[in-house]
């Protein structure tokens, strides 16, 4: 999603051709081919795509490397990073473009950002495919001197209180919220044959007679593989099971 947003078009191939491209993050971060990165070398290109997306700095990334038991110095962290924004320069971009975003918002200007087509950055919020906004109540910009900072910083009102925003934050948000406009459509569509039960973050639940569970589970997966008209071109995959639980599945 984020990638495919932000038009980081080499990333999104490969995600659409199969590609590891935990692999690739990981020959970029190591300066090796491919075909010689080993599991552990692997693993760190996984951390580093899936976290590395949304702004994340060295001191978190090295932070985030060590709960799963993988210890680096913090220059190394800070290179890993900076080789992430490096070869995906596109998603790097998107970054400040929310910044930019978010001052739209603050000023109640209309602009739009990300992917043409797809969002609206409106007064009242982030305007979304489904035509739900995404609001960011008493928006407003002070001066941060947490930490030793000394610059300025949006905050907002969230469920949780006195939230920051930063042009990283609202790209991730903005990213789930997208991931969520998708996964509605499919879970309506596959709510046409069967009753969907549950959903966790990208996966769905549903109930089936036994008799039927491999047609079942075909409608389900072609279900999931459905790609909304204002996404078209993000690749979109899915993997199922079926059993008499949950956690059968």
């Amino acid at each position: 999603m984020l990638a495919w947003f932000a038009g980081q078009d080499d990333l999104v191939k490969a995600f659409a051709e199969g590609e590891d491209v935990y692999k690739i993050m990981a020959s970029a971060i190591y300066n090796k081919p491919r075909e010689e990165i080993d599991k552990q070398e692997r693993f760190v290109g996984k951390t580093t795509i899936l976290g590395a997306g949304y702004g994340m700095g060295g001191a978190k990334f090295q932070a985030q490397l060590k709960t799963f038991g993988t210890s680096i110095e913090l220059e190394e962290a800070e290179r890993i990073v900076d080789t992430y924004r490096e070869t995906y320069p596109h998603i790097k971009k998107l970054w400040s473009d929310g910044g930019k975003a978010i001052d739209a918002m603050n000023k109640k200007k209309t602009i739009k950002w990300g992917k043409e087509g797809v969002i609206t950055v409106g007064a009242d919020g982030i305007i979304m495919p489904n035509g739900l906004v995404q609001r960011y109540p008493n928006l407003k910009k002070i001066k941060d001197t947490r930490d030793g900072n000394t610059g300025m910083q949006y905050i907002y009102d969230s469920r949780k209180g006195v939230t920051k925003l930063y042009g990283g934050k609202l790209t991730e948000n903005i990213c789930q919220g997208l991931a969520r406009c998708i996964i509605g459509e499919q879970m309506l569509r596959i709510a046409r044959k069967y009753t969907v039960v549950l959903t966790v973050h990208d996966a769905v639940a549903c109930i089936a007679p036994k008799a039927e569970a491999e047609e079942a589970m075909a409608y389900v997966m072609e279900c999931m593989r459905y790609v909304p008209d204002w996404a078209q071109g993000i690749p979109l995959n899915c993997e199922a099971g079926y059993g008499d639980s949950y956690g059968d599945c």
